[in-house]
């Protein structure tokens, strides 16, 4: 925990900066009767019937100090999806910085074994030579900036219905043409003093053996 924590702390440094990812999922729907607009006297409605068609799967990349979020949306969320993801990352949008330092949470494909997985031995081996993971902790996924980038995206698009990969994609990229160049970022005032005091509960206590605790006073 305190690891995330102090890498939130770290100054701005374009070569090595500090990216928070997550993952979510938005179920598709579609209308079954077109919603009617409204009239004069006659307010709009929309049936309460629905039709779905699947899931899709939602990629966050937010760079807190820099303002800017990135969210990629696929069919699924595999190990390889996940590996795509970070040669995305590394070659396309920070192709000169020397490291990034990826805040994560725990899922079973966050891992160096999907770059393996998926790529060449080599060219793995190069992503990995560029990335820093920083987990969060198990059931800490809030300490994820990530998440709340999320739930901006939710309030502000995904509270509809979205039928379509396409539309959501679309719907998304709209929206993030709209916020990165306001370079919106988040106040994030939890610190690892903070953590100490708050969350004092989580940490291991300190177990004295007092066999081998001796009297100062040689009583």
């Amino acid at each position: 925990m305190e690891e995330v924590l102090d890498v939130y702390e770290q100054p701005y440094n374009p070569l090595e900066p500090v990216l928070c990812f997550g993952e979510s999922s938005k179920q598709l729907i579609g209308e079954v009767r077109l919603p009617t607009l409204p009239q004069p006297g006659q307010v709009a409605r929309q049936d309460s019937e629905y039709q779905r068609h699947g899931t899709a799967h939602l990629f966050m990349c937010f760079e807190p100090l820099a303002g800017l979020a990135t969210c990629d949306v696929t069919e699924r969320r595999t190990r390889q999806d996940f590996a795509h993801q970070i040669r995305w990352l590394l070659d396309t949008v920070y192709p000169h910085a020397h490291c990034l330092h990826l805040v994560l949470d725990n899922l079973n494909t966050h891992s160096a074994a999907s770059l393996y997985e998926t790529f060449p031995p080599a060219q793995a081996n190069r992503l990995l030579k560029r990335l820093r993971f920083h987990f969060t902790p198990k059931h800490g996924s809030w300490r994820n900036m990530a998440q709340i980038e999320f739930s901006v995206l939710s309030r502000l698009a995904l509270d509809q219905p979205i039928p379509t990969v396409s539309d959501l994609s679309r719907l998304i990229g709209c929206l993030e043409a709209t916020r990165n160049p306001k370079h919106a970022s988040v106040n994030w005032p939890f610190t690892t003093p903070d953590a100490r005091i708050k969350l004092a509960r989580l940490y291991p206590l300190i177990q004295i053996d007092w066999g081998l605790v001796t009297d100062r006073t040689g009583a």
